[in-house]
């Protein structure tokens, strides 16, 4: 397998996160890439030139981190990190979501403010870090469990990059309980040897 990474990336953490967790991060040929360069090869095997993009053994190109991470579930003896059915499922995917979300709002709201101060600009990054905000709140009245699985994985990839990115605007304060299980859920090897630096 290769996946297309960039060292910072979120989301190429937590797929790197799942790899290890998994065993499988020895047989994954890492190719750093820059993204937004749009280099070809990235292009060739993901028209949307974003990482991380994880080109199969038998040639498939999966993109996105939630369909990465779930093949990779798919592969090896492992126990697996995407729980079948019932209520850990949905805890866990629910889970996913309010982490990918934090990401979805972190990444952009990161490159807006490294640009020049306008009204609409200014409005959007209020707006990302209310949604960022909403959700450690909610995380904090119901902060993952110790169990390792995709939810507890996504949540902590992107507390980790709130970490390393906004680290000014820290969001430990007034979430005790959340800090509590993010200091000792990260030191679970596939997020200890993934941390951003």
């Amino acid at each position: 397998m290769k996946i297309y990474y960039s060292l910072t990336s979120p989301y190429v953490r937590k797929v790197m996160a799942c790899a290890i967790i998994r065993g499988l991060d020895g047989r994954i040929e890492k190719h750093n890439s820059n993204p937004h360069a749009s280099p070809d090869d990235l292009l060739a095997d993901n028209p949307l030139s974003k990482v991380p993009c994880l080109v199969t053994d038998d040639g498939l190109s999966l993109f996105g981190s939630q369909l990465i991470c779930e093949y990779l579930d798919s592969v090896g003896d492992e126990p697996v990190l995407f729980p079948a059915h019932g209520a850990p499922r949905w805890r866990a995917l629910k889970l996913q979501s309010l982490g990918d979300g934090i990401l979805d709002a972190a990444v952009p709201c990161r490159g807006e403010q490294g640009k020049p101060g306008e009204a609409a600009r200014d409005a959007q990054i209020v707006r990302y870090k209310a949604a960022m905000n909403r959700a450690v709140d909610a995380l904090e009245v119901d902060p993952p469990h110790k169990h390792v699985d995709i939810g507890s994985i996504t949540v902590a990839c992107a507390l980790g990059y709130l970490d390393f990115r906004f680290g000014s605007d820290p969001w430990r304060d007034g979430h005790p309980k959340l800090a509590a299980w993010y200091e000792g859920f990260v030191q679970n090897k596939g997020l200890a040897e993934t941390a951003p630096a």
